[in-house]
């Protein structure tokens, strides 16, 4: 009893001091249907934190999308990729709102944007800013309908809140918007870092998984441990909000040393600049070779990130012989269900322990120095701190594949790969192009530029790397609407297109000769014409469709069809 009326008063105090410092009741839901999550504020993504709140939408497209509060559209954007349809709303209380996804504008702001899209002849539109109070919108009010634009996502509504100033993502759960859970975080998977050479645990200096078990709903304990010097801990923990099945990310992270906080972080805010260091926040090479996230609960010395509060050394431990630890990593969501796990330590020194191996090879890069690695006619040049530390790494060619080193170290800046193109027939250099072949099955586009006796590219992953030719136009297949035929009860005139090989870049299709817009679809890879966009005068139509792939190959559709 005593336990519960403990953490009501916390979940209490918690929502109070949210409620003081962000505005509870300014901001109405922006769906009509029952909130339910499918990703959650600050989750881990790859390479960045998820900057809002993934709503669903029941499986579904086309549900209404209100604005959550009076306001300005001040931007809109139309992508294949990223946010896909987007409007964001500026408010008169110092934030913006964000709706992403969008199947489509509500009337009005579709007209306008369209007339963009028709002016720029593009799908994409880049970033428009609409003029302050240009586009009103009221509380309530129907902007735009829910989907799955931006790329090869599922149907859910994106929901961000900024600071309009500073650009600073907030969890919009503290502006008031609430979703049902009374479900504990769960804690599953535990790791010991030795972070000095001298330091170790269990009899080893290496970094290992520390066995626990589950003691109640809320509580795991370790195995005992022994360690000497300088230790740090991480952990892999997941929370499930309602009945939803959905393993979203927790809200805190917190490490005590015999009652003492040594490390605390939350994903209350943060900006989008220092959103990349999640990858110094997480194991990197553990994630690279397990596809499994483990937070650290202690700093590393190039992480900039924001989210932490009151760490003690960083978090790290320094372990004394003859000296007894309870640790214990306490995980809490956003509504403070809370989980922990004790981790009991003894300072005890080992003279004989497993050491981990040191990884030298004939390849040092100084993170603070511009370095340069050339070998059989290719070069990899990497820019002051490109890495986060020194680094030793694998460089070697083999028959025409290049090795740059694995992709298990997280990169601060692109680099460049260069190769000899000297050596190649002219006619294979105007089809070639850089591909990433980590995955040989699936071969990566990476953007080539070409001169005359090489060709290059930056990227910032680590691995395998050659040269592909690509003499395949991309493929024009499956219109809606046959040769000759009569399309007068058509609402949209669809076609697909796919290239197997360095991708789609551009397409652009007419109708009597003038240019129409084509949406995109790229689950589907289908493009889709509304016959509402504009009228055409007569019967006889010729539909022309122009699709270029990254290398330059072009394949031409040409049709004639019917409409009254």
């Amino acid at each position: 009893m005593k336990k519960c009326v403990l953490l009501l008063l916390f979940l209490s105090s918690f929502l109070a001091l949210s409620q003081k410092k962000y505005p509870a009741n300014y901001f109405r839901s922006p769906l009509d249907i029952p909130i339910e999550l499918s990703g959650a504020f600050g989750e881990l993504r790859s390479n960045h934190f998820h900057a809002g709140m993934d709503i669903k939408t029941q499986k579904r497209n086309g549900l209404k999308v209100y604005a959550t509060a009076d306001g300005y559209v001040s931007r809109i954007k139309v992508a294949l990729w990223g946010y896909g349809k987007v409007i964001y709303i500026t408010h008169q209380n110092g934030y913006t709102s964000v709706y992403a996804h969008l199947s489509k504008f509500r009337d009005g702001i579709q007209e306008y944007i369209k007339k963009i899209q028709y002016k720029k002849k593009s799908y994409e539109t880049g970033n428009v800013f609409p003029e302050e109070n240009e586009i009103f919108v009221k509380k309530g009010q129907v902007i735009g309908y829910s989907g799955s634009t931006g790329g090869f996502v599922a149907p859910h509504l994106h929901y961000e809140i900024r600071d309009t100033k500073t650009e600073h993502i907030i969890n919009p759960m503290l502006f008031g918007l609430r979703v049902k859970d009374q479900k504990k975080p769960r804690i599953n998977a535990l790791l010991g870092y030795p972070i000095k050479s001298n330091s170790h645990i269990n009899s080893s200096n290496r970094k290992q998984v520390i066995n626990f078990k589950k003691t109640s709903d809320s509580t795991y304990i370790a195995n005992r441990i022994t360690a000497s010097g300088k230790i740090g801990f991480g952990v892999n923990t997941y929370d499930r909000l309602g009945e939803a099945l959905n393993k979203n990310g927790v809200y805190s992270i917190e490490m005590r040393v015999n009652d003492k906080r040594l490390y605390y972080h939350d994903v209350e805010t943060f900006s989008f600049a220092e959103s990349k260091f999640i990858n110094l926040l997480i194991d990197y090479p553990h994630y690279a070779k397990y596809r499994r996230r483990i937070q650290k609960t202690f700093r590393e010395r190039s992480n900039k990130l924001s989210i932490y509060d009151g760490l003690v050394n960083d978090g790290v431990l320094d372990i004394k012989e003859g000296m007894s630890y309870q640790i214990q990593i306490i995980v809490k969501d956003f509504s403070g269900n809370t989980s922990s796990l004790k981790i009991p330590v003894v300072g005890k020194k080992s003279n004989s322990f497993f050491e981990r191996l040191l990884d030298t090879t004939n390849y040092k890069v100084l993170s603070a120095d511009f370095t340069k690695f050339s070998k059989n006619g290719v070069t990899v040049a990497f820019p002051k701190n490109t890495f986060y530390e020194d680094t030793y790494l694998d460089f070697d060619i083999h028959k025409e594949e290049v090795q740059v080193h694995r992709p298990n170290i997280p990169l601060d800046k692109r680099f460049t790969i260069t190769f000899d193109s000297t050596r190649y027939k002219n006619k294979d250099l105007d089809r070639m192009y850089i591909a990433n072949i980590n995955n040989k099955k699936y071969p990566s586009y990476i953007k080539t530029i070409k001169r005359k006796d090489k060709v290059f590219a930056t990227t910032k992953t680590l691995g395998k790397y050659t040269l592909l030719v690509d003499n395949q136009k991309p493929k024009i297949y499956n219109p809606n609407f046959k040769e000759n035929a009569w399309v007068t009860r058509l609402k949209f005139l669809t076609i697909r297109i796919s290239d197997s090989q360095s991708g789609i870049k551009s397409y652009e299709a007419f109708i009597d000769d003038e240019w129409i817009l084509m949406e995109y679809d790229l689950k589907k890879k289908k493009l889709s014409y509304d016959f509402r966009d504009k009228k055409l005068v007569g019967s006889k139509h010729i539909f022309k469709l122009v699709v270029s792939d990254n290398v330059g190959n072009t394949n031409t559709y040409t049709s004639t069809f019917y409409r009254k």
